[in-house]
Parts: structure tokens; sequence; C-alpha cells
């Protein structure tokens, strides 16, 4: 009975004064918490603020520079985008699964053997039992089957290589063997963003009823809402979440949303005030004897006791200027940081066209196995939704209107004179490239100006930038260059809540055409325009 999955029950994830520094600059720093078993603690935060980084360290992929992380052995770590493995599909399902299926075999063994056994033998069947009916082993094929099904993945070959599977897919099937595993931690990196709405909803339904602890970080403001029993902020606030420097909050997004709000006015009403008093205590280091007595000089018949008094007069100074620079010490030394700048986008996605009636229109349009869509007619100045689960063509479509990739049947007519594509997977050819030597300098605005990236990012190579970074260097390039249609596939995947609903708000005052793919609920649930749904 060494098998350290049931020698290492379920227990809490502590994590112990962690800080993180990437070439000078700091991205977690002195991060402590605790979560027990049953918690579901989503990770928030700006882009580049850190999530995915503490997501590897609390896996044990990477380490921190100071502190330290205990976790139960028990752990599964999925990725944004899960590396390929080495085997096939049916390999990767039966490494997950296997101590579950192990514990049901070592079960029948021992208790096949029960009968005049000994209190060891005894004890390890009690225990193993146990462990089993807490990770429900017993139904793990039914749970492969409906799993697999919900998120897609039931019609993979069994028998084909992992390496040869999207990163979609490998993703989902990452998620179907690791929510059939029931692990002890269960850490997700944006879990949602290659799921459809019913494979999201088996997110929401499945991941509270695990016994042990769940740490995401997504940006479905949805999901978010529904699933965390608690959300750990990496924006910096130097009053916490809490008033008191703690970062934890026990509900859910919506709920959030105005607390944090709250704290940050806070911090900065506190900074102002903490700021004039400094003022205050300098301005009084700075009088002089001049201040006390001031234009009055001595009589020839009271020189001695002016020159006495004065002395009293310069003690009496002395002494409330060295009290005057102590408060002073005191307060630069307890004084909070300067609230940081904070990014905030409200330019217009797309130009002020004059164009006039269609500009785009599709009759019978088929790519095989991708996409087939019999008609499809958008007028200048429209707003369309596309949607569709996985597979449905979705990107295939936006791809075709764009000019990336040819039809294989029918007609597409686009005549919009300045397209732009958001794809869903950004890349840049060369890494070591800059977002400010990218942007260019010829824009009608400058990147700056725009808000989507930090001053401090502006000269990073693009391939230090998180994935939101990249996509919000994407989205600046597109929008500069003022498209008469935009197509936009899964706008807000990787990007930060706020600048999330940013982006919504940007959408209904801008006044060229625009498409937008996406499974974002938040954002469906909101939608007032036309919608094209594909099958």
């Amino acid at each position: 009975m060494s098998d350290p999955y049931l020698t290492d029950p379920l227990g809490p994830l502590v994590v112990d004064a962690v800080s993180r520094t990437f070439d000078g600059r700091t991205v977690l720093d002195d991060l402590s918490f605790t979560a027990a078993p049953g918690t579901r603690l989503a990770v928030v935060g700006e882009n580049g603020a850190g999530k995915t980084t503490l997501l590897r360290i609390l896996a044990g992929v990477d380490r921190p520079d100071t502190g330290q992380v205990r976790r139960p052995t028990d752990l599964v770590y999925v990725p944004q985008d899960p590396d390929p493995v080495a085997g096939t599909v049916q390999d990767l399902l039966d490494n997950a699964l296997r101590p579950l299926r192990d514990a049901v075999r070592t079960l029948e063994r021992l208790g096949a053997a029960l009968d005049g056994a000994g209190e060891q033998h005894i004890a390890d069947y009690d225990r193993l039992l146990a462990w089993a009916t807490t990770y429900d082993a017993w139904s793990v094929d039914e749970r492969v089957a409906a799993t697999a099904d919900a998120l897609g993945v039931a019609a993979l070959d069994q028998d084909r290589p992992v390496s040869s599977l999207s990163g979609g897919q490998r993703t989902r099937l990452s998620l179907a063997a690791a929510l059939v595993r029931r692990p002890a931690v269960l850490i997700l990196d944006e879990p949602t963003n290659h799921l459809d709405p019913d494979g999201v909803e088996l997110l929401e339904r499945e991941l509270p009823t695990l016994p042990g602890i769940v740490v995401f970080a997504s940006h479905d403001r949805t999901f978010l809402d529904r699933v965390p029993t608690q959300l750990l902020d990496l924006d910096p606030n130097a009053l916490g979440t809490d008033g008191e420097g703690g970062r934890l909050f026990g509900g859910g997004w919506s709920a959030y949303v105005d607390h944090r709000d709250a704290a940050l006015a806070r911090w900065a009403q506190q900074h102002h005030e903490q700021q004039q008093q400094i003022r205050a205590l300098r301005a009084q280091t700075r009088v002089g004897t001049e201040a006390v007595a001031h234009n009055r000089g001595p009589r020839d018949n009271d020189k001695f006791i002016y020159g006495f008094k004065g002395q009293r007069v310069q003690k009496t100074h002395a002494r409330r200027v060295a009290q005057a620079e102590q408060r002073l010490v005191e307060a630069e030394r307890e004084q909070l940081r300067k609230p940081p700048r904070r990014l905030t986008f409200d330019a217009p996605l797309t130009a002020d066209t004059r164009a006039t009636g269609e500009v785009i229109q599709v009759r019978d349009l088929l790519v095989r196995e991708r996409v087939q869509l019999p008609r499809l007619d958008v007028v200048a100045g429209e707003h369309v939704l596309v949607t569709g689960p996985n597979g449905s063509g979705k990107s295939t479509l936006l791809n075709v209107l764009a000019g990336v990739l040819p039809p294989d049947e029918g007609r597409v007519r686009v005549t919009a004179p300045r397209i732009g594509l958001l794809p869903q997977d950004v890349t840049y050819d060369d890494p070591n490239r800059t977002p400010i030597d990218l942007f260019g300098a010829d824009q009608p605005v400058s990147l700056r100006e725009l808000g989507l990236l930090l001053p401090r990012d502006e000269h990073r190579p693009v391939g230090e930038l998180s994935a939101g970074q990249r996509r919000r260097l994407a989205l600046a390039m597109l929008i500069a260059r003022g498209p008469d249609l935009l197509l936009l596939d899964e706008p807000t995947n990787h990007l930060s809540l706020q600048l999330a609903g940013e982006l919504e708000d940007a959408l209904g005052r801008s006044p060229g055409t625009v498409l937008v793919a996406t499974h974002d609920r938040w954002l469906t649930r909101r939608w007032e325009g036309p919608r094209v749904a594909l099958r």
C-alpha cells in the first residue's frame, strides 16, 4: 500500500511567501494563502499579473524565487495549451485513470481475502475503500464516456496519436481525463477557452462535486459567477481586497466587482491624504526662527532680554522641527505606494466608414469537413454574432471572409476595402521584436493612446508577453488601421475581465461592420443584433 495517491489523502494547498521575478520584473510578490479541500479558487487579474505563473508554481512546473508551496501529491494540471504527449488517445486516458482502476482491482483482491485476515490487511482494505469511495472509482468507465461526449472528444479514434490532435482537442481530452480522475488538487488555466456551451455547463456541474481543491484562471465571467467559492486577485492593491492586505474574496465575480472598485477607491483616497500630511510635515521642517517674532528687532534697553528670549525661541523651534522631522520619517516609512495607472480602453473598433449596402454576400459556401453555410448577407454597419458548437466552422467562416482561406464551393463576395481579422491564436514570426516595433510609428494613433498595453511592456520582446498581452497587441494593431470590416474570433479569450467589458462597450459605438464568433455567454446573453447559428 505504498501508492502515493493513497498514502497522501486530501489535504490543504499552502502557499507561503511566494515571489517570482522575470528579467528584473516582479510578477508575484510575497504571496501567501491556504486552500482547504472543497475550495474552488478563481485567480483573477489583469493580463500579465502572473495568473499563469502562479498556476505553474502551484503545479510544480515552475519554482518560486522565494517562498514555498505545500501540496497534496495527487495533483493534475491542465494548461491553456497542453503539450503533445507520446502515445495515443487511449494511452492518455489509461495513464490518467490508472489509480482509480488499480484501486478497484486491489480492493477486489483484498476483499477476497478478508476472512481470517489480520489487522493490517483489514486496515489497508478500509483505507482503500474510503479512498475509492471518495473518488467514485467504480463508475470511472461510465463517467469517461459521458464526459468525453459532453466535451466533444468521444468521437476521437482511440488509436490516434495525441500529437496529431489540435490544441483544442488536446485541451478537451485532458479536461475529460482530469474530471473523471477527480484528483486532490486540480489546476486549470483558462479551461473554457476551447469549450462550447455544453462543455462549459459540464464543467460548472462537475467541478463543485470534486472532493479536493480546484484552482483556475478564467476570462469567462458567467463561469466566475457560478463556480468559485473564493477569488484571489493578483492585481496590486496596497490595502488588499479585505482592507488589511489580504487578497482573497469569498464569492463570485459580480459580487466582487463593486468590492474591488471600492477597495481601489479607498487606496487612492488614503494615498492622497498621506501625501497631504507628508507635504505639511515637510513644510514644518523648513520653517526658520524668523517665523517667531517676525520683523521685530531688539531695542537698545532690551538687548539682554531679547538675547535670552531668542535662545528660548531657538530651542523651541529646534524641538518643533525635530518633532516634525520624526513624524515625517514615520509618515514616509508608512506611506502607501501610489496606485498604478490602470489600463482603460475606450476607442472604437472600426473606422467611420461611408460604405453602404451589402458588404458581405455568401451563397452555398462549403469548405469540406469544416463549414457549410447556404446564405449570409451583411449590410454596412451591422454587428453580427456567429454562434455554434465546436467544429461547426465559426473560425473557418471568418477566415474565408478575410480571404485567408478559399472556399471549396459556393460564392463569397466581400466589398469592404479594409478587413481586419483577430484570430483565436495570436502568433508573431519573430518573438524578439517588441510591441512598439511591430505596431509601427506611422499609425494615426499611438500604441499608448489605445490603452491596451502598459508603457513598461511596449519595449519587451513579444515572446516574453502573456497570451493576453499578445492578444491586446494584435487588437491594437488591427483597430489602429481603421478596418471597415472587423472579424473577431473569440475576442474575449485570454483578455482580462475589465478589458472584456470595455471591448463589449466599444462594439456598441463602432460604426463599421463587425462579425463576432464566440462562446462567451456573458456577451451572447447581452447581444442585441443579428445572429448566425452554425451547426
